[in-house]
């Protein structure tokens, strides 16, 4: 059955023309008002008055896919089927478990995402998670606010964050091109972004600090306690990635080499 996801909050003038569209369509090929002519709009777990749903229920329930299918003159029940495949499939990005168990995400590169007017696509950025792992919502509300690019989350074993900061925020003398040494060594890093993860000041806190280099980009390794985090910290284009995974005190104790293992996969393609 599809579904649609509501949001109560806010409106949506996009949908509400979408659904004059669907409206219009389903009566051109279904003067009957049959059930066939009504798959998107009346398939609900519950009917939507007025369509009260905001641009990310909208991103969620996959309608902007409604204007290429219609443009091919594909029929609404097309839309449906693709629409399940959005919600039941592999999250996109993942890629198939390996014999381990283990799987890669890859940001896709459609994924929208960025800081304003004048600043370049994200450079896709990739790590790997044992099966369970999930991508979560980001919320507006989170520490990170906008900058946070991704979410994802075992319930058992601890979860994970990425920030995508723009380095002119904190430096406007580094160009276009920015690499992790330009912006300083290990103990500059974690003392200026240090408190963009855990919010507060890491004096006291970096248990170890470790410098990798893959592929020509060096990469930051730091473990910090409390809270139990890991960050892996590197800088492309003009932007700074800090990649964050982080447990409770058990999850930190049954999981450690699982959670090292995902921080250490990080990679900016």
């Amino acid at each position: 059955m599809v579904s649609i996801t509501m949001c109560n909050s806010c409106s949506c003038f996009a949908l509400k023309a979408y659904s004059r569209l669907l409206q219009t369509n389903s009566q051109a090929k279904n003067p009957g008002g049959s059930a066939q002519g009504r798959t998107l709009i009346e398939t609900t777990d519950r009917k939507i008055p007025g369509w009260p749903l905001c641009r990310r229920a909208l991103v969620l329930s996959g309608v902007p896919l409604l204007s290429s299918l219609l443009a091919f003159g594909l029929p609404l029940q097309s839309f449906a089927v693709v629409k399940q495949g959005l919600l039941a499939g592999r999250i996109p990005g993942l890629s198939e478990p390996d014999e381990q168990g283990w799987r890669m995400y890859r940001r896709p590169d459609e994924k929208s995402g960025g800081h304003g007017v004048g600043w370049s696509p994200i450079i896709p950025y990739s790590f790997s998670v044992p099966q369970g792992w999930v991508e979560v919502p980001v919320s507006i509300a989170d520490l990170g606010g906008t900058e946070i690019d991704l979410r994802f989350a075992n319930s058992k074993e601890g979860s994970l964050f990425v920030i995508v900061a723009p380095v002119l925020r904190f430096a406007d003398n580094l160009g276009d091109d920015v690499k992790i040494e330009k912006i300083g060594p290990p103990e500059k890093v974690i003392s200026a972004f240090g408190p963009e993860v855990i919010g507060e000041n890491v004096e006291g806190r970096v248990l170890s600090m470790e410098v990798a280099e893959h592929s020509g980009r060096t990469y930051y390794q730091f473990e910090l306690e409390p809270p139990h985090i890991l960050i892996t910290a590197t800088a492309a284009g003009n932007r700074l990635y800090l990649f964050n995974v982080t447990a409770g005190g058990l999850q930190w104790k049954r999981h450690y080499s699982d959670l090292k293992r995902i921080a250490n996969s990080f990679r900016v393609v």
